[in-house]
């Protein structure tokens, strides 16, 4: 089990139009084969912040969706980022 999570950073004024752009994208991912989970949101304290979280079955499921990554309008609006790929080797309950 693989967990993609983190912060994009984009302008404030530009954020809407952003999570717009990847409904799309999120629709994808969560029919695609191995996405247990795929969620881009605002965050509700800081104007400038998206949270990101992704949850894949394998590396290669996710690899085989990711392709060529953001489009190059999404990269561009994106200033700056902390997102990691995290390797789960169990999951129980809380």
């Amino acid at each position: 089990m693989l967990i993609v999570a983190g912060t994009l950073y984009v302008d404030p004024a530009d954020r809407d139009a952003y999570l717009a752009s990847c409904v799309e994208v999120i629709r994808a991912a969560r029919s695609a084969p191995g996405c247990v989970d795929f969620a881009v949101s605002p965050d509700l304290v800081e104007p400038a912040r998206i949270n990101v979280y992704e949850r894949w079955e394998s590396e290669e499921q996710l690899l085989a969706f990711r392709g060529a990554g953001p489009s190059g309008e999404q990269a561009a609006a994106i200033r700056g980022a902390e997102v990691h790929r995290f390797v789960i080797s169990a999951v129980e309950a809380p």
